[in-house]
């Protein structure tokens, strides 16, 4: 997973060939890191057909603030440098994200 920043955003995600998944979570985040190993599975899985970054919040606030982000855990979904779609809060399963994954390709 490709760790996101102010500084690399549009490059990664508005600029990319391929759909992106972005996991906006934090360090104090206990669903965050719960839900972690499970992304990083689909990561995996998806290789070559999405691409997978992340946000730390802490440290990148301005990144969230900018696209409305004000819940964690939180995930985006871009294709073409658009935002697709958006699930977050503590109720987000692998499987809701599966299923977005799958409506992108």
């Amino acid at each position: 997973m490709i760790e996101l920043d102010k500084d690399t955003f549009d490059a990664e995600v508005k600029e990319s060939d391929i759909p992106v998944l972005v996991d906006f979570w934090g360090p104090k985040c206990t669903h965050c890191l719960a839900l972690m190993p499970g992304v990083e599975e689909l990561a995996k899985e998806y290789d070559g057909k999405v691409k997978f970054c992340k946000v730390n919040i802490q440290g990148n606030r301005r990144v969230a603030i900018s696209l409305k982000v004000m819940g964690l855990p939180a995930f985006l979904f871009w294709k073409g440098g658009e935002e697709q779609a958006r699930i977050s809060g503590d109720s987000v399963t692998i499987d809701q994200i599966r299923q977005e994954l799958d409506k992108l390709l």
